[in-house]
């Protein structure tokens, strides 16, 4: 607990020990009620204060002025009781605001548990980066300070603070704060490493490559704070129901302590003013929409931190909301479903190529060096040599064909078979399943290299996972060539593969599976490379991949898988479906108890102890079960 709510429980404590003693003090009247305002002002004071400052600025019609007005009200007609001889019940105007503030409290704790999964998010901003100086000395600085190819120290136990390349050491890497995941990673030279990561064991040696404010960890915590600003359908709307309900309920009150004792009064009957006024006052007791205004949104804010404590970063509520009526999932293929990590399997000189298949393989290295791409990086992996880029001119790259340059003054040409149509040329159909890089040296087909990626070993999981929770249709995009593309799905269980698409193929192939889905039903996208941002942006749901995704997909996304796992999608999509079920139990709850309630109180049937269940224990129950939104995945596969 804060002490901001250890405060609150001290007071509430307090005023219920002070009622309690109170019940055997023998008063009457005027000093009964100086009694009872002691506990009321302790658990209270704030409430009035709120109301007060409220009327002030116009505006009135709120849960403090309900709140307040329906209490002074119920002590002042004790009072009054009291004073014609009766038995007035302070003790009922104490108790609503008691039992509300023990409500509040509980809200307070709830939204705070909630906080916490998402703050493990805000914990992985560095305070410093470790610079080393010409004394070999490190010196702490701003990491906004640090430029891009400078080389930073990270001791162990300290945070990465922006994203780049070790230049020297190894080590163990904590992601659980990025992924959700407890077993370490391990990294040494030559490898990417991401800003947030905790290094755990080893000193390493990193040469930036972003700048802090463009490293994973500034656009993690950007998204965090943001994400509260795009609201569900459900949260505008309770919204909206409360601005206009509010009003409505206190001038029906106000009409119940009215017009029934003037109408008494117009036909000769006793007015009982203070029997309207009574039910007027619980009616308003009654009507204060806390459990609605407070569930609603916490539900929300639950399940965005449950999901954050799993890896998952939902952009905002009205995501979270969108999730639970997904119906499609597109999927891009290369480093979503796949690994992405490409290996070369065959190399085939065709028999026009004077040459060697590792002088092929060098051709196609040295043409695709500066490409960052997976299939260009295996190639040089495969070459297993250092490329002396100098040798590399006139470089030309076509988007969705390949390459060209000069290697050592040999024009040299690397891609698909489209790019050799373009050329002119003739190829080889490949005997192998794997993409196909076909060359062409000094424009005559001089073979091809094929290379195969690695299906992750949870995207069949992941598919099987998606159709369980309700996704009727799964589709795979890629612009690998067919074979390649009906062998992944195949072995994934994908409902449909669309093949040998350019980027903008594969808008066109969403925008109709747009067309074809029913009113309500949403489509979710799936990618990870610079060419998938369209799409992402084209789709309902935007899904990117955290860890090894680009940034104009993560810019473009609204949602996150921070580990690179497709299984977490399903997860995701499952705890939207558990928080809209958690939100329609408390909609439904709040506003049945609500109305059989307000009619009870109005014709005098219910008195201020079930006035306070309704407003009270009925905020109380929704909270608690608003909370159930905070539960681990296992809790929510459960449901």
């Amino acid at each position: 607990m804060t002490k901001k709510q250890k405060k609150v429980l001290y007071r509430i404590i307090l005023a219920a020990v002070l009622m309690i003693v109170l019940h055997f003090v023998p008063a009457e009247g005027w000093v009964k009620l100086c009694l009872y305002l002691v506990p009321y002002l302790v658990i209270g004071y704030d409430i009035l204060r709120k109301a007060f400052w409220g009327i002030i600025h116009g505006e009135v019609f709120d849960e403090n002025f309900l709140m307040a007005i329906a209490t002074v009200g119920a002590m002042i007609l004790a009072l009054y009781t009291e004073l014609n001889g009766g038995e007035g019940e302070f003790a009922e105007g104490v108790a609503v605001m008691l039992f509300y503030q023990i409500g509040e409290l509980f809200q307070s704790v709830a939204v705070g548990r909630s906080r916490k999964n998402i703050s493990a998010l805000m914990d992985i901003r560095p305070d410093y980066a470790n610079v080393e100086g010409e004394d070999g000395k490190l010196e702490q600085v701003d990491p906004e300070e640090v430029e891009i190819g400078a080389v930073i120290v990270v001791l162990p136990g300290e945070k990465i603070p922006i994203d780049g390349i070790v230049t020297e050491g190894s080590s163990s890497l904590n992601t659980s704060a990025l992924t959700g995941e407890s077993v370490p990673r391990e990294v040494s030279v030559g490898q990417e490493v991401i800003s947030g990561c905790v290094n755990t064991t080893g000193l390493l040696k990193i040469r930036t490559t972003k700048e802090f404010g463009e490293s994973t960890v500034s656009k993690i915590l950007d998204l965090v704070e943001n994400s509260g600003m795009k609201k569900a359908h459900t949260e505008n709307f309770i919204t909206r129901f409360a601005k206009y309900y509010t009003p409505a309920v206190c001038y029906s009150a106000l009409a119940l302590a009215v017009l029934p004792p003037v109408v008494n009064w117009l036909a000769g009957n006793d007015s009982d003013w203070n029997v309207w006024l009574f039910r007027a006052l619980t009616f308003l007791v009654i009507s204060c929409p806390c459990a609605l205004v407070i569930s609603i949104p916490l539900s929300f804010f639950g399940g965005i931190g449950g999901a954050s404590s799993c890896g998952i970063l939902v952009k905002g509520s009205n995501y979270l909301e969108n999730l639970a009526r997904t119906k499609y999932v597109v999927f891009d293929k290369t480093g979503t479903l796949t690994r992405g990590v490409f290996e070369v399997t065959a190399i085939c000189p065709s028999s026009g190529f004077d040459g060697t298949e590792e002088g092929l393989l060098k051709y196609a290295a040295y043409a695709e060096c500066y490409s960052n791409h997976p299939i260009s990086k295996s190639l040089r992996e495969a070459f297993g040599e250092e490329i002396d880029r100098t040798k590399v001119t006139d470089v030309e790259e076509i988007g969705g064909h390949g390459v060209k340059a000069l290697v050592d003054g040999v024009k040299v040409a690397a891609g698909n078979a489209r790019l050799m149509q373009q050329l002119g040329l003739e190829w080889e159909e490949s005997i192998g399943v794997g993409t196909v890089v076909h060359l062409a040296v000094n424009d005559r087909y001089a073979g091809y290299i094929l290379i195969a990626d690695v299906i992750k070993e949870q995207s069949q999981k992941a598919i099987a996972a998606l159709k369980a929770a309700g996704v009727r249709r799964t589709v795979m995009l890629t612009g690998d060539n067919r074979t390649i593309a009906e062998h992944v799905a195949g072995q994934l269980g994908v409902d449909e593969v669309k093949s040998e698409l350019l980027p903008g193929d594969k808008v066109t192939a969403v925008e109709a599976l747009l067309e074809q889905k029913k009113q309500g039903e949403m489509l979710v996208f799936v990618g990870d490379g610079v060419n998938d941002a369209p799409v992402l942006s084209r789709a309902d749901i935007g899904v990117a991949m955290g860890a090894m995704g680009s940034d104009a997909a993560i810019e473009a996304a609204d949602v996150v898988l921070m580990d690179d796992d497709p299984l977490k999608l399903a997860l995701a999509i499952v705890i939207s479906g558990k928080c809209m079920r958690i939100v329609r139990e408390n909609i439904v709850f709040a506003l049945a108890v609500k109305a059989i309630c307000l009619v009870l109180g109005a014709v005098g049937i219910a008195n201020m102890w079930i006035a306070i269940f309704a407003d009270v224990g009925v905020m109380v129950i929704a909270v608690l079960n608003a909370i159930r939104c905070l539960k681990g995945p296992a809790h929510f596969c459960a449901g």
